[in-house]
């Protein structure tokens, strides 16, 4: 099968704009993170004189920013394997890409000059209602980014599942033969990772349009006030797909790189086709463990997405951890960076599941809702998780195209660096909704004595996790190599 792609320039087409995409990712990571670095900074109460709504202003961004970034990052590098087997087009890629800067630019005037400050979750009404905080223009912005990015991921994704569709009907994408016993081609499990997840990309970006759709008609005069808790339910379906989904590319990553250095087989099986398309099924319905305190679904739809919640994280996340232990267990493998990452990333993506797991559980829910608990969660399962698999990917894109020797030593460095600052940032986090220390704030109370103590202390591992310099500064140069050669 990987002949395919071997015959003639299309890999070098596609390496160039993948490039590329790396080249946004590397740009934009460490800015976010330090807008990350700056709302911990505004909590531990280092500057108590700063106007809230700029706390706010760079919430949007960095939650929004983040979670487009490695969305995409995640979508470019999947795409760059897949063409492997099939073939994804190029134009569809760099309009994508140009479409995405587009939209980051409308996000950051949005939010660093409009002074918008919604959260990544700009529940309706709340850009309507800004009391002069921000202008008009400003929520215009906003929704004019989203729907620029919402039309070019959702021409992206589709262009994906038409390039698999040009070698593999729906029923073979999705590995159906296996389970069936009968006949058919042999599928890599990336093309059926990124059949599932395109299709659940798909279904998330519809919501997505749904929303900007009924919030024209409002505001355009067209009709009467929207429902709040049915664009609620929208954009938190919408929002939690994409998030998932992004984790499922970063898992591509792993099934797709990790047999380079084992020097074992990662083939398609019975289990790993029903995980994977048991994971479709969920993940429509695990979202409604955001909306526990809204009593707007009928009680056997919460049931479902109670169920879903707990079984999502079961076939492909124990499938994939189990069978990334056993493919890496005496394999005799060189520990290099893109392996590590890889491994790591399957780590944070256990840890995170199982702090999601709990955070899920209504009892719990109930306690932990408006506490740091959710974002810890959400930061180990990402930060830890898919951005690391991610990283990882790109290391081993940018090796191998430069044939570089490895700095052994630096790369133990770096991922000391990431392994120390990661968990210890993560740490502060559950320490602090354990404590009941509420998000979303931009200064804490005095009844909330240790939120400005563990985001103090949780800064010293924001800077230890700026080892991720040494990172940015080693692959950008080899990936400013690859594209000049």
């Amino acid at each position: 099968m990987n002949d395919v792609a071997a015959t003639d320039t299309y890999p070098a087409q596609m390496t160039r704009v993948t490039l590329y995409w790396v080249a946004v990712g590397l740009v934009l990571f460490p800015v976010l993170a330090i807008l990350g670095l700056v709302m911990r900074t505004l909590q531990a109460g280092f500057f108590a004189a700063t106007p809230p709504e700029w706390f706010y202003a760079v919430m949007t961004l960095h939650g929004l920013g983040m979670v487009g970034v490695w969305f995409v990052a995640g979508l470019a590098a999947m795409s760059f394997l897949l063409a492997r087997y099939v073939r994804p087009s190029l134009t569809v890629s760099w309009i994508a890409l140009g479409m995405t800067a587009l939209g980051v630019v409308m996000l950051v005037a949005a939010t660093l000059v409009g002074k918008l400050g919604v959260g990544w979750y700009f529940l309706y009404p709340l850009p309507f209602f800004s009391e002069g905080t921000w202008p008009d223009w400003a929520t215009a912005a906003l929704f004019g980014a989203l729907a620029v990015l919402g039309v070019a991921w959702t021409v992206w994704s589709g262009d994906v599942l038409r390039a698999i569709a040009g070698r593999y009907r729906l029923s073979e994408a999705l590995g159906w033969h296996y389970l069936s016993g009968r006949d058919g081609p042999d599928v890599p499990p990336i093309v059926i990772i990124a059949t599932v997840s395109c299709i659940g990309v798909l279904a998330g970006l519809v919501a997505a349009v749904v929303i900007l759709l009924l919030i024209g008609w409002e505001v355009l005069g067209g009709g009467t006030a929207n429902d709040a808790l049915l664009i609620k339910n929208l954009t938190f379906y919408f929002g939690h797909m994409l998030v998932n989904i992004t984790m499922y590319f970063g898992v591509a990553l792993v099934y797709e790189i990790m047999p380079a250095y084992t020097g074992r087989p990662w083939k398609t099986n019975t289990l790993v086709v029903l995980s994977w398309n048991t994971v479709l099924a969920l993940v429509m319905f695990a979202y409604l463990h955001h909306l526990y305190m809204d009593f707007a679904q009928p009680r056997w739809l919460q049931v479902l997405g109670q169920l879903s919640s707990y079984l999502v994280s079961v076939p492909a996340a124990v499938v994939t951890i189990f069978s990334t232990l056993v493919l890496t267990y005496r394999s005799q493998m060189g520990w290099s960076l893109a392996p590590t990452l890889l491994y790591l990333g399957v780590m944070g993506w256990a840890i995170g599941g199982v702090a999601a797991v709990i955070d899920s559980t209504i009892t719990v829910n109930q306690a932990f809702h408006n506490t740091l608990w959710v974002p810890a969660h959400f930061h180990t399962y990402y930060l830890m998780g898919v951005v690391l698999m991610i990283l990882g990917g790109v290391y081993h894109l940018a090796v191998a195209l430069t044939s570089e020797a490895e700095n052994v030593k630096r790369s133990r460095v770096m991922a000391a660096h990431l392994v120390v600052g990661g968990y210890g940032l993560m740490l502060s986090f559950y320490l602090a909704g354990a404590d009941a220390v509420p998000r979303r704030f931009a200064a804490y109370p005095m009844e909330v004595a240790n939120g400005p103590l563990l985001a103090g202390i949780s800064l010293v591992f924001i800077i230890l996790f700026g080892g991720l310099g040494l990172y940015l500064w080693d692959t950008g140069r080899l990936c400013v190599r690859a594209l000049r050669a």
